[in-house]
């Protein structure tokens, strides 16, 4: 080991505390990096594996009735591999000691019993025996929300008729790896289920041999999907269908994209973060180091190192501590990762998990920690690199004294000598005290991220579930029926309100754009759903023309005012050209809404529903329920409370786990500002610190002087944390919203006082470590050194 090889390990042994609160810095930019990407990169990789082994489709297509014999000409399409028709209904089930409705779907299995598409993953039992018509596969999100087992019972409402399935299995499929209830937000466990059954039982109850009302195809890779759905949507077009979709217009694959696209922001985002400010520590310590080292400097200088090992030298101790950092943040990262993964491997209901972290992701950890930390102390070794040994020999010159601001302006007898001496040191280096305070207001900023999450989710479910929504219970019919069936429904004793709506499938074009959604048709004077403005105020549905979702008309390029070209995908499938008429802003989805009226008189179908929003006295509306799923006509229906129930449920953990681990990293950011501003502030002026001492100030005087400077900093860094926290917060929702979810950008007090007292008790934390010191100085021993 040479001699410039031992003095960078015994000016590390002196930097020992500051380089570990910067190592840690560095550590978790890396590790919020590593845990990312290999999260991604292990869900995209198993996400890829499951779909290829159990031939996830290509395409699907709905449709009211056709006939089996059409399968062998959608077969004949050019461009269609594989053909497989299925019956897919919705029901309800009845599941003992559970209160509320539970929303299913029950899709047929093929004749021989194993599907050739979307096949299942058996996680407990078998498949149902060919022909077998109360045997069922139960979805496995499901099963373990109530606990069922093979063996176990569970009935099932089917078109209106009742009937006992034995559950011989637990499974998972590529079809539902997200599984949600169509039409629904997010998903809810234990109030949505997926039954596989026989293709001979399902075609009884609903009245279907001989025919299917899907079919799912893979394509071949080199034909372009859109001409295959458009010869498939020709063909069912006469048996009612409901136009073809490819994986990208899938509910399950639609969300599972969304949550990796939030990945790769996460991965983007919180790294530049981190090691931004671990870039700004290493330039602050070793500027501090170079200038107490100016006189080794010029010695190493004398005696014929060139400026190439000087520089060397010093950039050797930064690589050490980034190094170490890096190093353990990939190990922390690699631990994190394989927790997260796991974690979304459970939600998206994954059989399995392909966990890696890469070679790839290692290196660019290291690599963008080194590079980022370099880079920061780039203008620190050039000065030691230019400093001539001449020079560097003088002490650096005194400081040029000035009055102070409030000297000058006449305040200094409101100010004690150690206040006096605060202010004057800020004052002589404002350019330190700032980068001090942008350090500080980027922890701040990090834990406002971890809370922002929460506040989100809160004011979401105000907006969605309480603002715009009235209702007590939701009820879909199977098909649209004419509204005389309203009368029916408000007669259910309970039942204290009906409103009606039509839900209907369409495709909306805009010059090259087109989005496939649903228009609802509300009435006109509806109380129980309404849309809102930007100011959550109730818009008021036009005699004619669309309200379109803000985020859908962007999408779209269209302004109030502009016409949308309207496919309709049921029915007698019109094309219809409609004016945008206004706007209405919603978090969850991406849709259009016309008055009830105004839709009936496009669609030339009269005067039809698809279903209807009661408003039920709650001493009662479990007993409106069990009158609603004796009707044939009711596909399926939700409480309104149930629901938000729900959605809390499922995005609690998650919430919690992202609060926790941004609290920690944003207050390892202030306790690594705080720690290494306060001691390269008590080197650098530790002599005179020594001098008050001798002059009699007492030791927490002494201290008030430096760490009443640090507190002030930490004071003046909260209100800028707040902004800086609400831009990021502001960009990380423009950067995550989708179609499917809009994150709106609302804080409350609470964030604000949660970030503030973290960066405080951070703050504190640093300096008591600090004040330790300043106790322990050696007063001759400082007076002595020389200047």
């Amino acid at each position: 080991m040479n001699a410039l090889a031992r003095k960078a390990l015994r000016d590390l042994g002196h930097l020992r505390s500051q380089a570990i609160a910067i190592a840690l810095v560095v550590a978790s930019g890396v590790a919020t990096l590593v845990m990312a990407q290999s999260t991604y990169r292990s869900l995209e990789l198993t996400r890829t594996r499951f779909y290829a082994d159990y031939a996830f489709a290509d395409m699907w297509a709905a449709t009211k009735r056709a006939p089996e014999t059409l399968a062998a000409r959608l077969a004949a399409v050019d461009g269609v591999q594989t053909v497989e028709t299925r019956l897919v209904a919705p029901a309800t089930l009845r599941v003992p000691g559970f209160a509320d409705p539970v929303r299913a779907l029950v899709q047929s299995l093929p004749v021989t019993g194993v599907p050739v598409l979307d096949r299942l993953y058996l996680r407990r039992g078998r498949l149902p025996t060919p022909g077998a018509r109360d045997e069922a596969v139960l979805s496995d999100a499901f099963a373990d929300a109530h606990h069922y087992r093979p063996g176990d019972r569970v009935l099932a409402i089917v078109h209106g008729r009742s009937q006992w399935f034995r559950v011989v299995g637990v499974a998972s499929s590529p079809e539902y790896v997200y599984q949600i209830r169509p039409g629904a937000s997010f998903p809810d466990f234990k109030r949505f289920a997926i039954l596989w059954t026989s293709r001979r039982g399902l075609e009884a109850a609903l009245d279907m041999d001989g025919a299917f009302n899907t079919v799912a195809l893979r394509l071949r890779p080199d034909v372009p999907a859109v001409a295959v759905a458009r010869r498939v949507d020709a063909l069912l077009a006469r048996y009612g269908g409901v136009g073809a979709y490819t994986r990208s217009e899938q509910l399950s694959h639609r969300y599972l994209q969304s949550e990796l696209h939030q990945l790769e922001v996460m991965a983007l985002l919180f790294p530049a973060i981190f090691l931004g400010v671990s870039a700004f520590l290493l330039n602050v310590v070793l500027t501090r180091l170079v200038g107490t080292q100016r006189e080794q400097v010029a010695v190493l200088k004398a005696i014929g190192y060139t400026d190439f090992d000087v520089a060397r030298h010093y950039l050797g101790i930064v690589a050490l501590i980034a190094g170490a950092g890096a190093v353990l943040g990939v190990a922390g990262g690699t631990w994190l990762g394989h927790w997260m993964s796991g974690i979304y491997r459970d939600f998206f209901r994954f059989p399995f998990l392909d966990y890696r972290v890469g070679a790839d992701v290692v290196a660019t950890g290291l690599g963008v920690s080194l590079g980022a930390t370099l880079a920061g102390t780039l203008q620190a070794v050039i000065g030691a690199m230019r400093l001539p040994p001449a020079e560097a020999m003088r002490p650096p010159a005194p400081e040029r004294f000035r009055a102070l601001l409030v000297e000058r302006l006449g305040l200094q007898r409101w100010f004690a000598p150690p206040t006096r001496m605060i202010l004057r040191q800020l004052e002589r280096h404002p350019f330190k005290a700032l980068l001090t305070v942008a350090g500080l207001a980027l922890g701040c900023a990090i834990m406002m991220i971890g809370r922002f999450q929460n506040d989100a989710i809160d004011y979401l479910t105000q907006v969605e579930f309480y603002v715009g929504q009235h209702y007590d219970i939701a009820v879909d019919f199977t098909e649209p029926t004419a509204r005389a069936a309203l009368f029916e429904l408000g007669a259910l004793p309970g039942v204290t309100a009906v409103e009606p709506y039509r839900a209907v499938g369409v495709r909306l074009r805009h010059g090259t754009q087109s989005y496939r959604t649903a228009i609802e048709g509300l009435p006109a004077d509806g109380r129980l759903r309404t849309p809102m403005d930007v100011a959550l105020r109730p818009v008021a549905l036009p005699p004619d023309g669309l309200l379109l979702d803000a985020y859908l008309a962007r999408m779209l390029g269209v302004r109030v005012g502009d016409d949308v070209d309207v496919d309709v995908l049921e029915g007698r499938r019109r094309e219809l050209r409609l004016r945008v008429a206004g706007t209405v802003e919603e978090y969850l989805g991406a849709r259009a809404y016309m008055r009830l009226d105004a839709l009936d008189r496009a669609l030339g179908e009269g005067a039809l529903v698809s279903g209807a929003w009661l408003g039920a006295d709650p001493a009662r509306q479990g007993a409106v329920m069990d009158a609603l799923e004796r009707r044939p006509r009711v596909a399926g229906m939700g409480a309104r409370m149930a629901s938000l129930r729900s959605f809390l449920d499922t995005m609690a953990e998650s919430i919690l786990v992202f609060t926790l681990v941004t609290l920690v990293l944003g207050g390892l950011i202030n306790f690594g500002v705080v720690y290494n501003t306060a001691r390269i502030a008590l080197s650098e002026r530790s002599r005179e610190l020594a001098t008050m001492r001798v002059l009699g100030f007492t030791e927490r005087e002494v201290g008030a002087v430096l760490l009443g400077e640090l507190a002030l900093l930490v004071v003046a860094a909260v209100p800028f944390g707040f902004v800086a926290g609400a831009l990021l917060c502001r960009g990380m929702a423009v950067a995550m919203r989708s179609d499917l979810m809009r994150i709106p950008v609302h804080f409350t007090s609470g964030t604000y006082a949660i970030a503030a007292l973290a960066t405080f008790a951070a703050a504190a934390l640093s300096a008591a470590a600090v004040y330790r010191r300043i106790a322990r100085l050696d007063l001759l021993a400082v007076l002595k050194a020389q200047e």
